[in-house]
């Protein structure tokens, strides 16, 4: 009997304390946060914007992405969103293109610099080099 109840007992107390909640939850889980948004030239939340939320629900802007041409090409392509400047970066074949910003509706964001022109939309970058024009897909990498 005395087996039994010292049994129940230590079970209670291993119970008690393995299950205590934390009031900061689960970090491992990304949270959503809408309260640093950036707006486009009309006002509305610029959706080619993207985000990412670290362990401990800090926002930031994610400003690097890999995009892949038709051919297979990759090419890094890096958004700059300070207040002094609004630009994008592209990298291909050691090569380094800036394009300011020019416009922005919220769905589709619009840069360039002299004769070269890219449109950005969702997960597609279109980039028009005078006659050229180049389809870049934003890549799962």
């Amino acid at each position: 009997m005395k087996k039994g109840i010292l049994i129940a007992a230590s079970f209670v107390a291993l119970s008690l304390t393995s299950c205590k909640k934390s009031e900061s939850g689960n970090k491992g889980i990304v949270k959503s946060d809408s309260t640093e948004t950036i707006l486009a030239d009309n006002g509305q939340v610029d959706s080619n914007i993207g985000y990412d939320t670290d362990v401990n629900g800090k926002k930031s802007i994610k400003t690097d992405y890999v995009y892949k041409a038709t051919d297979g090409a990759l090419v890094k392509v890096v958004f700059k969103y300070g207040p002094e400047e609004k630009n994008v970066s592209i990298t291909s074949n050691k090569k380094t293109f800036i394009l300011d910003k020019v416009q922005s509706t919220g769905t589709e964001t619009t840069y360039e610099k002299e004769e070269m022109k890219a449109r950005v939309k969702g997960d597609s970058l279109i980039l028009h080099q005078g006659e050229n024009v180049i389809e870049l897909v934003k890549t799962k990498i």
